[in-house]
């Protein structure tokens, strides 16, 4: 593996805000079994993408969760 560039950095500060912003989102869901299950998967999503050193693969997948995240939990106000 390359050495992570400032961009891979920068990236990973906005996974990180995606991450905690869908874990907070899922505090809405009043059934706490099925919060419990939203986060189990929502962790499963991310811990499948920790591979990805592409920056151009990081940007779609950070773009394509938050597409997933308003879908999913449409109250969420994501920037």
């Amino acid at each position: 593996m390359r050495e992570p560039t400032l961009k891979h950095f920068i990236l990973q500060q906005r996974v990180l805000e995606l991450y905690r912003q869908a874990v907070r989102a899922t505090r809405s869901i009043p059934d706490p079994a099925a919060r419990r299950e939203t986060i189990v998967w929502i962790r499963s999503e991310f811990e499948r993408n920790r591979h990805l050193h592409d920056v151009t693969a990081i940007e779609d997948k950070i773009a394509a969760g938050r597409r997933e995240l308003k879908q999913i939990l449409p109250v969420v106000a994501l920037p």
